[in-house]
């Protein structure tokens, strides 16, 4: 009876374990992405229809340097893919024509004959074939949470502090949109001074009223996210989202400093884009470390799994 037991116990962790492993090694060994369609809205208005993979390439050229590491342009690639997937869904059910367009509104893209004139000829194939590496390397690999393709935003540079949550950027949280480390080694790698005179300052925010020297109170944080960006800000009376003031001034990042004058106001930012998701610079710092495509992923988008699309 006792051996019974043991062979029933044996039996059902192979069913348990053994199985699934074995359809998964199947299902990873059958994965095709050639049929998968994706609706991209060029800049002349016309609407193409690309092979998802090829898709991805050109946003890996144009999102993030092809000097990088492999493993983080594997990132860069997942993180589009995606991206993309999420998009056509949604596109699909909003039916606006088309999924993604070639701007920063989704991401941002390159054809080839853009990528020959960024890289020059000589550059050309050799970046091609490491960025069709990272494509292929990752091929029908998307990163989800709770059974649905997540929001894998990603930024240039977190600069000098950590990741950003969703809910201090935007309206609605993400629990894998968390503060984590940016992963980046050099913390002053995008720094930027800018300068705004009065009469620049009252076009650049629509202001109609007179023009006046500014005083210390023009310009003040109101409030802050919990890794220190701005959040909200008063300038010349007005209170702003910062994500909002940082679009209308033209500002790499809402991690500010700034003094004032009467006659100017100079604006010192740190790190490059909302903050929020992937760093592309601490991602390549990571790879240089030697972590690999999952771990990446998972550091700057925690709770969630890589794993194949169902869509694939």
């Amino acid at each position: 009876m006792k051996k019974d037991w043991i062979w029933l116990i044996a039996l059902s962790l192979c069913i348990v374990f053994i199985i699934p492993w074995s359809v998964l090694r199947w299902q990873t060994s059958k994965v095709d992405t050639s049929d998968v369609q994706i609706r991209v809205l060029m800049p002349d208005g016309e609407v193409n229809k690309l092979p998802l993979e090829d898709y991805i390439l050109g946003v890996i050229a144009a999102e993030m340097p092809a000097e990088f590491e492999v493993e983080a342009l594997k990132a860069q690639a997942v993180a589009a893919r995606t991206y993309a997937l999420k998009r056509l869904g949604q596109s699909s059910i909003q039916n606006v024509g088309y999924d993604v367009d070639t701007t920063v509104q989704t991401q941002t893209w390159l054809s080839d004959a853009q990528m020959r004139k960024k890289w020059g000829w000589l550059n050309y194939w050799r970046y091609k074939g490491k960025l069709q590496k990272a494509v292929l390397g990752t091929r029908g690999m998307v990163l989800v949470f709770n059974g649905e393709y997540i929001e894998a935003l990603y930024h240039s540079s977190s600069g000098r502090k950590p990741t950003e949550r969703a809910e201090d950027v935007w309206s609605s949280s993400r629990p894998y949109l968390q503060n984590v480390s940016s992963g980046e080694e050099n913390l002053q790698r995008y720094v930027r001074n800018v300068e705004y005179a009065p009469r620049e300052l009252y076009r650049k925010l629509g202001l109609k009223e007179s023009l006046r020297p500014l005083t210390s109170g023009d310009f003040q944080v109101l409030g802050r996210t919990l890794t220190g960006r701005a959040k909200s800000v008063r300038v010349l009376g007005r209170v702003y989202p910062a994500t909002q003031l940082r679009t209308l001034l033209g500002l790499s990042s809402t991690d500010i400093e700034w003094t004032i004058l009467p006659e100017r106001l100079t604006i010192t930012t740190y790190g490059n884009g909302h903050a929020v998701g992937m760093s592309q610079w601490g991602a390549n710092d990571l790879a240089k470390k030697n972590k690999n495509v999952e771990e990446i992923l998972l550091h700057y988008y925690p709770s969630t799994k890589l794993m194949l699309s169902d869509q694939m």
